[in-house]
C-alpha cells in the first residue's frame, strides 16, 4: 500500500522552530507589561533567558511598566552585540532558550541582524517588543528593521487611547507641554500618569531644562497638533518663542473641547 509522500515528513511539533517577533504598538498599549509575562511564562517552564533593555523610562538597567512592575534587564547600547552575548553565556554554562529585548526601537539596524542570527544559527527565540514610529510619525530604523526580518510581527491587542476617546495611533512629544514636530529622534521622557494630568506645572517650567513628555494620539489630533491641553498648551503665554498666543494658564481651547 502505498502512503502519499507527505505521510513520511510528518509537520514539526509548533514551536520546535525558533522565531524572531516583533510586537508593536504605541506607547501605553502594554508592551513592557507583555514582555515581563512572556518571560515569567517561559522561565516557569524551565526555559533559560535573558531581558535585554535601552533607554527605560524608569532609568538603569532594568524593563518596568506602567502597572508598577519592574525587574533587572541588560542595558542595550551601541557596542552591544547580541550573537557574543549568547555566546559568552552559553560557554560559562548557562542555558540560552530565548531573549526578551524591550525599547527594541531603539536598537541599531546592525543589532537586529544578530537577533536574527541569533534566531536562525542558535535556535534561541527573540521576543522584540517596541514603538514602530517617532513623534514625527517617521519609523525608527529598528523598528523598520525588525519588519522586514521578523518572522511575524504583531500589533498589540491593548488599544491606547487619545483624549477624545478613539484609538490612538500616533506618538506625540511636548516640550514644557507644547506639542512638537522637530527634533532629535531620541529623548527619553514618559507620558502622563493620568487622562487629562499635564505633564508640567507653570512653577516646573525652566527654559533652561526643559520638560520632555509624551501622549499618544488618534491621527485627527495628531495632526491638528491638539493635545489633551488644546491646540496650544496653557503653558504657551510664557514663550514668545513658541507661540504669540495669549491664553491664560488652565484655558482650555474650544478645540480640545468640541474634538
Amino acid at each position: 500500500m502505498k502512503f502519499p509522500c507527505y505521510a513520511s515528513k510528518p509537520e514539526a511539533p509548533r514551536g520546535a522552530v525558533a522565531e524572531l517577533i516583533f510586537f508593536s504598538g504605541t506607547m501605553d498599549c502594554g508592551k513592557s507589561t507583555l514582555a515581563l509575562q512572556m518571560d515569567y511564562n517561559h522561565r516557569a517552564r524551565g526555559r533559560g533567558g535573558v531581558r535585554f533593555s535601552c533607554n527605560d523610562r524608569a532609568g538603569g538597567s532594568v524593563i518596568s511598566s506602567r502597572l508598577g512592575l519592574q525587574t533587572d534587564a541588560v542595558e542595550v547600547i551601541d557596542t552591544t552585540d547580541f550573537w557574543d552575548e549568547v555566546v559568552r553565556r552559553r560557554t560559562t554554562g548557562l542555558k540560552v532558550d530565548y531573549l526578551i529585548c524591550d525599547e527594541a526601537q531603539f536598537y541599531s539596524p546592525g543589532q537586529v541582524e544578530q537577533l536574527a542570527r541569533v534566531v536562525d544559527e542558535m535556535g534561541v527565540d527573540v521576543f522584540a517588543f517596541g514603538i514602530t514610529s517617532d513623534f514625527r510619525t517617521r519609523l525608527f530604523p529598528g523598528s523598520q528593521r525588525f519588519v522586514e526580518l521578523a518572522d511575524r510581527v504583531q500589533v498589540l491587542q491593548v488599544e491606547a487611547l487619545c483624549w477624545c476617546g478613539r484609538r490612538a495611533t500616533h506618538n506625540a512629544r511636548t516640550v514644557d507641554g507644547i506639542m512638537v514636530v522637530e527634533g532629535e529622534q531620541v529623548v527619553v521622557g514618559d507620558v502622563a500618569r493620568e487622562a487629562g494630568q499635564a505633564e508640567v506645572t507653570p512653577e516646573q517650567i525652566d527654559a533652561s531644562h526643559p520638560v520632555v513628555g509624551y501622549e499618544t494620539l488618534c491621527r485627527r489630533h495628531y495632526m491638528r497638533r491638539v493635545t489633551a491641553h488644546g491646540p496650544i498648551s496653557w503653558r504657551a503665554g510664557i514663550s514668545c518663542c513658541r507661540s504669540t498666543s495669549t491664553l491664560a494658564f488652565g484655558t482650555v481651547p474650544a478645540e480640545a473641547a468640541t474634538n
